[in-house]
């Protein structure tokens, strides 16, 4: 893997903070003014909009805790956009730094979202959309071969949906403004609820939730106050992947701030759904994506001398239970020999480094490994 320059982690650096400014001095007017309320214990900021009729619209802003957020609120009326000098940041990444940008139809889905709220009401852009911003977070450059796709996953907490007490426009009505194609599609388990959103030349939009709950919920949607008339398929493991995600700039148009898993979690979910895919020829070939971002991601880390927090994710993932142990030990012994025995080795630096036994963690190469 070839290292990105320091002069170019700079510019994303540059772009980051514009396109965090950018989405505030974007989504508030200035006659609104921002609030704080409690919920719950914590302590949120709001911004209050006039509605003209004597009452006043309410709009979730973030964490008070969050100092990015609380910054940005403070100093709100000296914030500009500088739109076109974002542009300039993103052409240049693009064009001399080799960072990957997402075709235009996903760029453009993803921008419609930001520019809805979804980012800001602590939704999470997730698979391969979201591992296009990887290269430019970890400081590396990533092959390029498993970043295609033809469709873009998003994902919410349940609990986030409710308690932001807020909500994007009518979802359907947003991706119409991208492509006038896309249409709802009602969920099989109940046709009251949609899922997912699909354009006539078949690239699909799907929202999903964490399942914490037993199997049996899997199956259905979950009605999701925040997602403007959206519901959400329930995962397992999605809770992992969407706990404590980063924020990244998405290279399209002047760039767009998103939320995305961290990379350490990204990694080890992959592993983890990997080797619980259908084994027919989609399942396989998906498995084989999925276990291609993984080590690639891992390795990246460890050249990047990240060890201690990507083994923090993966002995949080393996402490969970059978099933997760299981499900890591079986892809991490299908990669191939010299990539499996780097990850395992950088992973067992990393748990020394965190002062835990690495002997627990199953990390000793096995005879039996069948690599593909």
């Amino acid at each position: 893997m070839q290292n990105i320059s320091h002069t170019y982690q700079t510019l994303y650096s540059e772009l980051s903070q514009r396109s965090l400014d950018g989405s505030f001095a974007g989504e508030f007017n200035v006659e609104g003014r921002f609030i704080t309320a409690e919920v719950k214990g914590r302590r949120y900021w709001y911004f209050d909009l006039p509605d003209g009729a004597g009452g006043k619209k309410r709009t979730y802003v973030g964490p008070v805790e969050d100092p990015e957020i609380t910054r940005r609120v403070e100093t709100f009326k000296d914030l500009k956009a500088g739109i076109r000098e974002r542009r300039k940041l993103v052409s240049t990444l693009v064009r001399e730094a080799y960072l990957p940008r997402p075709e235009r139809q996903t760029g453009d889905i993803v921008q419609a979202l930001a520019e809805a709220g979804f980012f800001r009401l602590r939704g999470v852009l997730i698979g391969t959309v979201a591992y296009q911003c990887y290269p430019a977070v970890l400081g590396v450059r990533l092959p390029g071969t498993a970043m295609l796709t033809a469709d873009a996953d998003f994902a919410q907490f349940y609990s986030i949906s409710v308690a932001v007490d807020d909500q994007v426009p009518p979802m359907l009505e947003t991706l119409k403004k991208v492509d006038p194609t896309f249409r709802e599609i009602p969920h099989q388990a109940d046709g009251r609820f949609t899922t997912q959103y699909a354009s006539r030349k078949g690239y699909k939009v799907e929202f999903l939730t964490p399942n914490r709950g037993s199997d049996e919920y899997g199956g259905r949607p979950t009605p999701m106050p925040a997602l403007g008339g959206a519901a959400a398929q329930p995962l397992r493991f999605l809770d992992y992947l969407i706990y404590h995600p980063i924020r990244a700039v998405l290279l399209h148009g002047p760039g767009v701030l998103v939320n995305v898993p961290a990379p350490q979690r990204y990694a080890i979910h992959k592993l983890i759904v990997a080797s619980r895919r259908l084994t027919d020829g989609d399942g396989m070939a998906k498995s084989r994506k999925d276990r291609a971002q993984a080590a690639t991601i891992m390795e990246a880390m460890i050249e990047t001398r990240q060890t201690e927090d990507l083994a923090d994710a993966f002995m949080e993932a393996y402490d969970r239970g059978p099933a997760w142990k299981e499900a890591i030990r079986k892809s991490i012994d299908q990669l191939e020999n010299d990539v499996r025995h780097r990850i395992r080795s950088g992973l067992t630096e990393g748990i020394h480094k965190l002062e835990e036994n690495p002997n627990n963690y199953d990390l000793r190469e096995r005879t039996t490994a069948s690599p593909k």
